[in-house]
């Protein structure tokens, strides 16, 4: 039989445990292993179905950006341009507008040979009656053209002034159709005394010519570049 003191020096060695000694023979206590990651058998068998250590999951929770999809998509619908909607009257406008434009450079073409044959006449001798009053009177179609042109040309301008489309085309024209405007009301001024002076007359044609050519270039780039 075992003596008591041996039986109670066995017992104190289980409960204390193995020792292992480092370089200065010092005890050093076995490494504990945290609870959470070795289970018992019967828990691991409950939880997972399998006998062993359990398992736990570990995840991380990043933190939402500030340029998520969500927010692109927020921010690119509030960008989405506006749809440009016009009534009926600007539409029977703008046809008004091109239909006279049309009719523009033939006018031109036929003021500028009675312009020609007016101030020829008047170098030489007295021009006919004739030939004033038509120059007159194409004169004056011209006039009703372009006030109706730019009746409705600016305010189809006003209507379109949120229409992003072809907006600096827009502007130009307008500029040179409302030079040409200009050019015209002083020709016509000058007009008046052309008849008495050589001076006046030769003016009188340079002012219209100039203006001719502004409204031309005004009325073709909207011919070809307005899509």
């Amino acid at each position: 039989m075992i003596s008591i003191p041996i039986a109670l020096a066995l017992v104190g060695a289980l409960v204390q445990g193995p020792q292992v000694a480092d370089s200065g023979d010092r005890a050093v206590a076995p490494p504990v292993f945290p609870a959470r990651v070795v289970d018992s058998a019967a828990d691991s068998i409950a939880a997972n179905g399998v006998a062993g250590p359990r398992l736990v999951r570990v995840g991380f929770l990043l933190p939402r950006s500030r340029g998520s999809d969500s927010d692109y998509a927020i921010d690119t619908a509030s960008r989405r341009p506006r749809a440009i909607e016009y009534s009926d009257a600007y539409y029977k406008r703008l046809t008004i507008h091109r239909v006279a434009s049309y009719a523009e450079l033939p006018l031109f073409g036929v003021e500028y040979v009675l312009g020609e044959r007016l101030l020829n006449d008047e170098r030489t001798g007295d021009p006919p009656s004739s030939l004033k009053a038509a120059h007159v009177g194409v004169a004056g179609a011209l006039g009703v053209l372009f006030a109706l042109n730019t009746v409705t040309g600016v305010w189809n301008l006003w209507d379109s002034r949120h229409d992003p489309s072809n907006h600096t085309l827009r502007i130009v024209h307008a500029v040179a159709m409302l030079s040409a405007d200009a050019g015209f009301a002083l020709a016509g001024a000058i007009g008046g005394n052309a008849k008495d002076s050589l001076h006046d007359a030769q003016q009188h044609r340079a002012v219209s010519v100039a203006s001719m050519a502004v409204a031309t270039a005004g009325t073709a780039i909207m011919w070809f570049f307005n899509n």
